[in-house]
């Protein structure tokens, strides 16, 4: 086990390698001139001179080819140095390290409220199959598919407010100072987040259910004369989730990044909220630092989904 995790995290380095190629890239062509974005200010009329515009640029080395812009960069990303935000002009680890937890929350709630929907209910729509709960639990996960986690947001939003008379608090309370208040804001935005997320959990685990009741080692079960829920919890519904797991790692990065527009939506302060207010002020060290934070945690969710699978199928050895 331990070679394997030494393994993977060896592969970890060509492919974080490729994708801070692919985020510096990404970064340097969007349009605009970040020393005229800067010198404007935040209404973006302030007064400057082509001089100004000059003496920005060469100090934030802007005017150096773009290789040694690139080395710079990588060479702060081995060194775990960020580097300051040309907007904020304060270092980059400080807003990460204020926004990580608030998105790191979200999103394993998200998680864990994605479970604890698609998986029961998957798993009842699978032992229901062609019956009236089947097709109507069928039709949520398809319309789960069909809406996008935004637009999930402005709906759950548009009817809390006419309904409830909520909207969005201001400030934000973590879960360590007031767990109650933390799980108020954040249950909504993780249901809206997961939303889409449930549909493919859902159809998965219905379907890898029905497939593993076929098999003959369920139909053993069965004539040995055990009850349908030792057979279906006990020995089905661990080697149906194996493919499920799978999905739902792929799932996780979408989860985290996803945050980008839920984050917005709910007035939440955390990484996805910090993302699109770099990428609108042009602060090329912000954005590739949040991309290059968003990669890492796919990395590491896939990761940890293949460490999951030995505990599920103890069939599976790791060298």
């Amino acid at each position: 086990m331990r070679k394997y995790i030494l393994r993977r995290l060896f592969l970890f380095v060509p492919t974080l390698l490729g994708a801070s190629i692919f985020i510096f890239a990404l970064v340097r062509i969007m349009p605009g001139d970040v020393a005229v974005i800067i010198l404007a200010g935040p209404s973006g009329d302030a007064s400057y001179t082509e001089d100004d515009v000059k003496q920005l640029r060469e100090r934030l080395g802007l005017n150096d080819p773009l290789p040694v812009q690139y080395l710079d960069w990588a060479w702060g990303l081995i060194r775990m140095d960020l580097g300051n935000s040309y907007v904020l002009d304060r270092p980059i680890a400080e807003e990460i390290k204020r926004q990580f937890p608030v998105s790191l929350e979200l999103g394993f709630l998200t998680i864990l409220v994605t479970w604890a929907i698609a998986v029961p209910i998957g798993i009842i729509a699978a032992v229901k199959q062609d019956g009236i709960i089947d097709y109507v639990l069928r039709g949520v996960a398809i319309l789960g598919l069909a809406m996008p986690s935004f637009f999930v947001g402005l709906l759950v939003v548009l009817g809390l407010s006419t309904f409830f008379n909520w909207i969005p608090p201001l400030g934000f309370s973590h879960l360590w100072e007031d767990p109650l208040t933390s799980a108020q804001q954040l249950v909504f935005p993780a249901v809206a987040l997961g939303f889409s997320i449930n549909g493919t959990l859902l159809r998965m685990t219905r379907t890898q259910l029905l497939e593993t009741l076929r098999d003959d080692y369920v139909r053993t079960a069965r004539a040995k004369g055990l009850s349908e829920n030792i057979v279906i919890m006990r020995h089905a519904v661990r080697n149906a989730l194996l493919p499920v797991v799978t999905i739902a790692g792929a799932q996780m990065g979408l989860i985290f990044s996803g945050t980008i527009v839920i984050e917005n939506i709910f007035n939440i302060p955390g990484i996805g909220r910090g993302v699109l207010g770099a990428a609108f002020n042009r602060d090329l060290p912000m954005v590739q630092a949040y991309l290059s934070y968003f990669v890492l945690v796919s990395l590491t969710a896939n990761l940890l989904v293949d460490l999951t699978y030995a505990w599920l199928d103890p069939r599976i050895r790791f060298s």
